[in-house]
C-alpha cells in the first residue's frame, strides 16, 4: 500500500501544490463567485493538469539521477564503459535519435530511459543487470530504452498524466461546487465554504487513484512496443525474450516513482503497474512475426 501511494503522490504532487497556490491567489473565489464558471474552471484545470505534468516531464532527467545515483559515462573509464557507450550510440542511429546521456547506477538489475526531447534523453543500466546478464542480454534491454526514446514515450505519458489530472481537477471542483452549494443551502457567501474544499482535497485523491489506474494501463502498453523495438533494433527477438526470462528469475531493482514508468521491470501490484508481467511480455514477442 505505501508503493501504490508513492506512486500516486508523485503523479499528484505538483498539481495539489498548484492547487494551494491558486487558492492562496483567490481562483477559488473567482471561479465560484457568480456560481461555478466552466469555461474559467476548464482552463484552470488544462493548466494545473497539463502544468503539473509538463514540470515532472522537464526536470526528469536531473531527477533521476539525484535519485538514483547515476553516474554518467563518456566510453572512456574502460573498456565495459565504452562497449554500452557504443550500444547506445548504434542504436540510437539506428532509431534516428539524437545521441543520449549513458549512466550506470548501483542496485539491482534494471534500467531505465527518461528526458523531456528525444535527441536529449538518458539510457541508464544497474551494476546488478550488467553484472547478472550476457553481453547480448543487456545489448537486448538498452536497445528497449532506446526503444522507449524513439518512441515519444516520455511525452506520450506526460500527454495522458495531463488529460487525467485535467479531468481530476475539473471533476472534482464541479462536485465540490454542487455539495458545497447543498450543505450551505440558505446562506449568503461570497466565496467557496468548507464543503468545497474538503470534497476538493477528498476527490483529488479518490480520483487520482483511478487516473493513475490509467495511466499505469497505458504505460503496460508502451512496453510491449518497447520489447518489439528492441528486436527490430537488434534485428531478432530471442535477445530480447532472453533478457526478459532472465529478469523474471531475478529480484529487480527498485526504481524512484518518478521514473519508474520507464525501467526495464516493475513491482507495483497488477493495477497499478506500469509493466506487464514479465509472461506476457514473452508470450507477445513470441507471437511476434
Amino acid at each position: 500500500m505505501k508503493r501504490i501511494f508513492l506512486f500516486v503522490l508523485t503523479n499528484l504532487a505538483v498539481v495539489v501544490v498548484l492547487g494551494v497556490v491558486a487558492s492562496l491567489l483567490g481562483v477559488n473565489r473567482y471561479l465560484t463567485a457568480n456560481g461555478l464558471n466552466l469555461g474559467a474552471l476548464l482552463v484552470f484545470a488544462l493548466i494545473m493538469g497539463f502544468g503539473g505534468a509538463i514540470i515532472s516531464l522537464l526536470i526528469s532527467k536531473p531527477v533521476a539521477k539525484w535519485s538514483s545515483g547515476v553516474q554518467v559515462i563518456s566510453g572512456t573509464e574502460g573498456p565495459d564503459e565504452a562497449w554500452i557507450v557504443n550500444t547506445v550510440r548504434r542504436f540510437a542511429d539506428q532509431a534516428g535519435i539524437g545521441m543520449p546521456e549513458v549512466g550506470i547506477f548501483p542496485g539491482d538489475p534494471n534500467a531505465f530511459a527518461t528526458g523531456a526531447f528525444k535527441n536529449s534523453a538518458l539510457v541508464a543500466v544497474s551494476t546488478g543487470l550488467l553484472q547478472g546478464m550476457t553481453r547480448e542480454e543487456v545489448e537486448a534491454v538498452i536497445g528497449h530504452e532506446v526503444a522507449h526514446i524513439a518512441n515519444g514515450d516520455m511525452v506520450t505519458m506526460t500527454l495522458i498524466q495531463g488529460v487525467m489530472n485535467t479531468f481530476v481537477v475539473f471533476l472534482s471542483r464541479v462536485i465540490g461546487y454542487l455539495v458545497d452549494g447543498w450543505l450551505s443551502r440558505g446562506e449568503q457567501r461570497s466565496g467557496p465554504g468548507i464543503g468545497y474544499m474538503i470534497t476538493t482535497i477528498v476527490l483529488d485523491i479518490l480520483l487520482g487513484f483511478l487516473a493513475a489506474i490509467i495511466v499505469a494501463w497505458f504505460s503496460r502498453q508502451r512496453e510491449f512496443r518497447a520489447d518489439s523495438g528492441s528486436a527490430h533494433l537488434m534485428g531478432r527477438k530471442q535477445p530480447m525474450i532472453n533478457a526478459l526470462a532472465r529478469l523474471g528469475g531475478m529480484v529487480p531493482g527498485e526504481l524512484p516513482k518518478s521514473i519508474q514508468a520507464f525501467g526495464i521491470t516493475s513491482g507495483v501490484g497488477k493495477l497499478f503497474s506500469t509493466h506487464p508481467p514479465i509472461e506476457e511480455r514473452i508470450a507477445a514477442l513470441q507471437r511476434a512475426a
